[in-house]
């Protein structure tokens, strides 16, 4: 019972993390609304989600890193990314420290809700089916709420 007990209380404070974060980055719904547009602050900011296999990211391999739409905070690294099949870009791991993790009980089922640690910006899902020869979890990422950055490749220059 003692256990049983325990495991509520765990739960129960596990369940709210994230929720009342304070933001390096803080704007008004008007501030927002003035900056991202209306596909980026319905998936941001109201927690919505494009539809699958329509974004400009889910089947995108190029080297670089993503960063969060609204803010700019680096969140994964293109080596990251692997071909899942779902129709939103999928990451096996996100940058240390860009990402809160958050309980999402809609739609009638427990999911754990990805949000940029920056801004507290929606970025999508976290599953646990992702390669299981990495890490073997799944960021299911709307295309929407990330913006990609080109690696740059510079020539060594020569000694003289």
């Amino acid at each position: 019972m003692k256990k049983l007990l325990f495991l509520i209380v765990l739960c129960s404070s596990l369940v709210g993390f994230g929720q009342n974060q304070k933001f390096k980055v803080q704007k008004t719904d008007k501030e927002w609304k003035a900056q991202l547009t209306k596909e980026e602050y319905e998936v941001l900011r109201n927690k919505g989600t494009e539809r699958a296999f329509t974004g400009k990211y889910w089947n995108t391999f190029d080297k670089g890193k993503y960063v969060c739409a609204a803010c700019g905070q680096v969140i994964f690294n293109s080596d990251s990314k692997f071909k899942s099949d779902c129709g939103w870009p999928s990451f096996d791991t996100a940058i240390k420290g860009s990402v809160i993790y958050k309980t999402d009980t809609s739609l009638g089922m427990v999911r754990t809700e990805v949000i940029c640690s920056n801004c507290g910006s929606h970025l999508g899902h976290v599953f646990d089916d992702g390669p299981t020869n990495t890490t073997g979890k799944r960021f299911c990422t709307n295309s929407v709420s990330i913006k990609f950055i080109p690696a740059k490749y510079e020539t060594p220059r020569r000694k003289n």
